[in-house]
């Protein structure tokens, strides 16, 4: 890397900073746990689902390699949801255990901290790539539309528009994703690239709720994307995509004493703005 260093440095006991042995109990203690919630995600769908506070949520690739794209809000206040951009900087471009997935201003705290990563073995391959990625934004009809001339209504952004529709929310508040099991990296000329999934079955990526969480995902209907979707050699990817499981803990209180919900950013200024004052 040269002489660049990272720019999002905290001060000491941030909290950016993550108690790694709390996280670490959450995720060994597997006995320690009951279920509360499970449920298959067919191919090319979507669903939405919620998360107390204080659980723990496991999303699974029960029959192979499977890439899911994923959405997360706080449940009482969806304009509280994930700050894609934001948490590449405080976190990284890719993430893994011990990382957070950060809400929007004027919020700006955790909305979850990843708990255990079963693919975080793959690190950074040969080309520079890395797995469960914030890089890249949702497949969508409508660049399907510029890159194919067709229509087609089970792009990522369209099972999530459907997923949300039940909870009140709308296509507006769909936002930019953590591509879960997907490995990707920007290539010499600081270009977007995907690669297949690592993913076998029974992988999962497993994260422990800092809020009340509305969560949705999609199967993403480019599967395990080791076939091209778009270009020159694309052809239609259906025999790779595979189900997605989700399930949903609720770990025994002992494990979780002491634990509460992030406040909000403590800053409280006007931005400069003076308030007038009647006279």
């Amino acid at each position: 890397m040269g002489s660049a260093t990272t720019s999002y440095r905290p001060k000491a006991s941030s909290v950016i900073d993550v108690g790694k042995d709390f996280y670490d109990r959450l995720a060994e203690n597997t006995g320690s746990r009951d279920l509360v919630e499970r449920f298959v995600l067919p191919i090319r769908s979507g669903r939405a689902w919620e998360v107390p506070a204080g659980h723990l949520c496991r999303v699974l690739t029960p029959e192979g390699p499977q890439c899911g794209d994923f959405n997360v809000w706080n449940r009482h206040n969806p304009r509280e949801r994930l700050w894609a951009s934001r948490t590449r900087q405080l976190q990284g471009a890719h993430v893994t255990r011990y990382d957070r997935l950060w809400s929007t201003l004027p919020y700006l705290r955790p909305l979850l901290t990843i708990t255990n990563d079963s693919l975080e073995w793959y690190g950074v391959d040969e080309d520079g790539a890395r797995v469960h990625d914030l890089l890249g934004s949702r497949c969508d009809p409508y660049v399907n539309r510029i890159l194919t001339g067709e229509d087609f209504d089970f792009h990522c952004h369209s099972n999530l528009v459907r997923a949300v529709l039940p909870y009140g929310l709308t296509e507006f508040d769909v936002h930019d994703v953590l591509n879960i099991f997907t490995v990707t990296g920007l290539d010499d000329e600081d270009r977007y690239y995907m690669k297949p999934s690592p993913a076998s079955s029974g992988d999962f990526f497993e994260f422990f709720a800092e809020q009340d969480l509305l969560c949705a995902l999609s199967t993403c209907p480019a599967g395990d994307l080791s076939v091209p979707f778009w270009g020159p050699e694309a052809r239609d990817p259906v025999e790779v995509c595979r189900p997605l499981a989700v399930e949903v803990y609720r770990p025994s209180p002992e494990l979780t004493g002491g634990w509460s919900t992030p406040p909000r950013a403590s800053y409280q200024g006007l931005h400069g703005i003076t308030l007038p004052v009647w006279s």
